[in-house]
């Protein structure tokens, strides 16, 4: 049973989250700030966790930077408010693998929590993919362990969360070969799961970010403006 954080000011959401999660077989726990639910995390992180972005004493964007130093495996999903591409686009850059919009429909929260958590099970799968069974895969300077969630370049660690990590396994897969954004959102999300180029995009610049942290020379990520991404071996 997958346990899921609500990280919500609004009583009323998560109450009725909780009962519909709950209802599909998930454990859920529930908190009404961001500093609540982090003195929680640092006992036992939950399986995914859901923020909302506006909340008392700590917001979901300062919960997810002090979460994400701690851990990049943690699967998040951000509650944003309407319309708020600010929210949406901030909340991908720091980190989160994806964003549900208020108001929202609890079907549509629970698909994008499935679409998730199946993702993180990718990553370890013996099916990852054109990764033979999970193991090791070594391109040039970037070393990716599938079973350990693991990347380093040129042996310095990369810390990834799942996104970031299954979009560079699939980039790296075939060097030279160009990934359109509509075949890194299968790659990514489920096809149930609608996202736009934008989010595809954030979390590719984001990658780039960190990639550099380790290497500032990184370039092995090339963008083809209007046809997608390719990896080139360094």
């Amino acid at each position: 049973m997958s346990r899921i954080a609500l990280v919500d000011d609004d009583r009323n959401i998560l109450t009725s989250v909780s009962i519909t999660l709950e209802a599909e077989g998930f454990e859920v726990e529930t908190y009404n700030d961001g500093q609540s639910a982090l003195d929680a995390f640092a006992k036992r992180l939950p399986d995914l966790a859901v923020f909302d972005i506006k909340m008392p004493r700590m917001d979901g964007m300062d919960l997810l930077q002090r979460v994400r130093q701690k851990t990049s495996t943690l699967p998040v999903i951000f509650l944003t408010s309407k319309d708020d591409e600010i929210d949406e686009v901030l909340g991908l850059r720091m980190g989160a693998d994806d964003y549900v919009t208020k108001p929202f429909s609890q079907r549509l929260l629970v698909e994008r929590i499935r679409a998730l958590l199946r993702r993180q099970e990718v990553i370890a799968s013996d099916d990852a993919g054109e990764v033979e069974d999970g193991r090791v895969m070594e391109r040039g300077e970037l070393r990716m362990d599938p079973l350990r969630h693991a990347v380093t370049w040129k042996g310095q660690d990369v810390s990834l969360t799942v996104t970031e990590f299954l979009l560079l396994q699939a980039l790296a897969q075939r060097p030279g070969f160009v990934k359109s954004r509509d075949q890194l959102m299968d790659v990514a999300y489920d096809d149930q799961v609608y996202v736009d180029d934008r989010t595809i995009d954030s979390h590719i610049k984001r990658l780039r970010k960190k990639m550099r942290s380790a290497d500032s020379d990184f370039s092995a990520i090339e963008t083809l403006y209007g046809i997608g991404y390719r990896y080139n071996e360094e």
